[in-house]
């Protein structure tokens, strides 16, 4: 945040041994929203390949080994129903910022559960194209602003040391929720009516039903309350985040640090979008465009190539069980995301983001290789294109997966965070429309197509490379820093080298917390001692 002091403590409730378990609890319980992103993202793969949703939104089609029941869809009109959700997305992230703002993060996130609801309604009840299209549009605006408004209140209720743990549970969200999507669809795909899409389609409202109820009984952001000043209100709020007294020291000095940085924010006047890429001493211009292009390359990994269209990839590359290959996948994706969540404040987010993307390129361009150089009958080969592509997923799932919404969620001032995030979550997922949108015409045959197959991995092996240079030169480490600290440390050094500053922030804190902490019980000793006087 622009001005005000370093954050003399250690984060939310870092002093106190009693509150990390409630504070971690709490802001870990709003990454379920992750499930509603991974489960939607993994139910429309499925969805393409089941007899009756080809039967009953498709039409006649010669018989393949695509589409061996004789009904299929257009490469325009799966590039319609997959990419349509990332396009409400990409409106509901830029309505995250108001939402999040006006009703702050934890009623934003209820009212985000509702709209959710009304895209799954329509999609449960449609037999055809045109309600389909519209209910995964509402069903879009619901994750665009749940996938801003959680990573949003996370960053801001949990304890700096454990604060990209907490976030990088998003990401897990997300990954139990394409395992369970593609759990569900296996278990429905050969169901001979409409049951079989529309229970996949319908479980999604008892993932909203949870978030919903969850969040009713969770605290606000004590930093959103601070903001509307509700002084009261915010120590009511940490005091149940860490399990303190809404007067105990450790609350009142963590709630002076967030008054005093709003202030000197307040004081340069309210924020627009306009001011996120604004040149300023606190580079706020630059850290926008890191958040906006983070989230960008994290998309043009490819990686979700594999959980929208896996499916009729591994059918179309001689795969005989594509279902049970994308369930291994999405396993490999659950259990891989574990490592990165401990990962990411054990070894730090800059060399993490740095080892993943060597790793996927390596693996990308290996996929590509075996798939342009070999059959769709060679079993060995097959067997590897599998195996490089549980590799790369891997990669994926440990770093980029959780770590971009860990950066974007801490790199922003408290008085543009709401508009910040928005703006990257946004890009991810207008990234996510176009990837989404272009791929059947890259990866398809037929006329007009680029008909890529497995050699779209070039593509992704390319873009991963480039990954590799952006976060050498943009991410700066972050790990262990509070969000006041991470302000100074983009005031003072360059992302490169941000490594030495940031220990040099964090020896820093530590003196000045031992310093409070001394000061605090000479206090209370001159206190109990006056009162045995008197």
């Amino acid at each position: 945040m622009p001005g005000g002091p370093i954050d003399t403590g250690g984060g939310i409730g870092a002093n106190a041994p009693k509150s990390k378990i409630a504070g971690i609890l709490m802001t870990s319980f709003a990454a379920f929203g992750g499930i509603l992103f991974g489960y939607d993202t993994g139910t429309i793969s499925g969805l393409q390949q089941m007899p009756d949703w080809l039967k009953t939104f498709g039409h006649t089609v010669p018989v393949s080994s695509t589409f061996p029941d004789g009904y299929g869809i257009s490469s325009s009109q799966r590039s319609l129903v997959v990419s349509i959700l990332s396009a409400g997305t990409f409106f509901g992230a830029l309505l995250a910022a108001p939402f999040g703002d006006y009703l702050g993060r934890k009623w934003g996130l209820i009212a985000s559960c509702l709209v959710f609801c009304v895209g799954v309604a329509m999609q449960t009840a449609s037999t055809a194209i045109p309600l389909f299209v519209v209910g995964r549009v509402w069903a879009g605006l619901g994750v665009g602003l749940v996938s801003t408004l959680v990573p949003m209140y996370q960053s801001e209720c949990s304890p700096k040391w454990i604060r990209g743990a907490v976030v990088g549970l998003y990401q897990f969200g997300i990954t139990i929720g394409i395992l369970l999507s593609n759990i569900f669809n296996n278990a429905t795909k050969n169901r001979p009516n409409h049951s079989s899409y529309r229970i996949p389609v319908a479980i999604q409202f008892i993932w909203a039903a949870i978030l919903a109820f969850g969040m009713f009984l969770l605290p606000e952001s004590p930093r959103w309350l601070i903001k509307k000043h509700r002084d009261a209100d915010a120590a009511r709020s940490l005091s149940r985040l860490t399990s303190l007294p809404p007067d105990d020291p450790e609350v009142t000095t963590e709630l002076e640090e967030i008054r005093l940085n709003l202030k000197h924010e307040e004081e340069l006047g309210e924020s627009s979008y306009l001011d996120c890429f604004r040149p300023s001493d606190n580079r706020i211009l630059f850290r926008t465009l890191t958040g906006i292009f983070l989230q960008a390359w994290q998309q043009l990994t490819g990686i979700n190539f594999i959980f929208y269209f896996g499916t009729t990839f591994f059918t179309n590359a001689g795969i005989h069980n594509p279902y049970l290959i994308s369930i291994a996948t999405s396993t490999v994706n659950v259990g891989m995301t574990l490592p990165g969540i401990w990962g990411v404040e054990r070894f730090g987010r800059r060399r993490l983001l740095l080892v993943g993307a060597v790793g996927m390129t390596i693996c990308e361009f290996i996929i590509a290789i075996i798939g342009s150089t070999t059959e769709t009958t060679n079993q060995s080969a097959q067997s590897a294109l599998v195996a490089f592509v549980c590799f790369y997923i891997a990669f994926f799932a440990s770093t980029w997966g959780p770590i971009a919404w860990v950066v974007t969620g801490e790199i922003f001032p408290l008085q543009v965070r709401a508009k910040a995030m928005s703006l990257s979550v946004a890009s991810n997922w207008l990234w996510n429309f176009g990837i989404a949108y272009a791929t059947p015409y890259l990866v398809d045959p037929g006329k007009g197509n680029a008909d890529l197959g497995t050699k779209v991995f070039y593509i992704w092996g390319s873009t991963c490379f480039c990954c590799i240079i952006f976060a050498y030169f943009c991410v700066p480490e972050t790990k262990g820093l509070s969000l006041e600290q991470i302000d100074l440390l983009y005031r003072n050094v360059a992302p490169v080298h941000s490594v030495s500053y940031r220990r040099r922030l964090i020896a820093e804190g530590n003196e000045l917390s031992h310093v409070n902490r001394v000061v605090s019980r000479e206090a209370k000793d001159d206190d109990v001692a006056s009162h045995e006087k008197v």
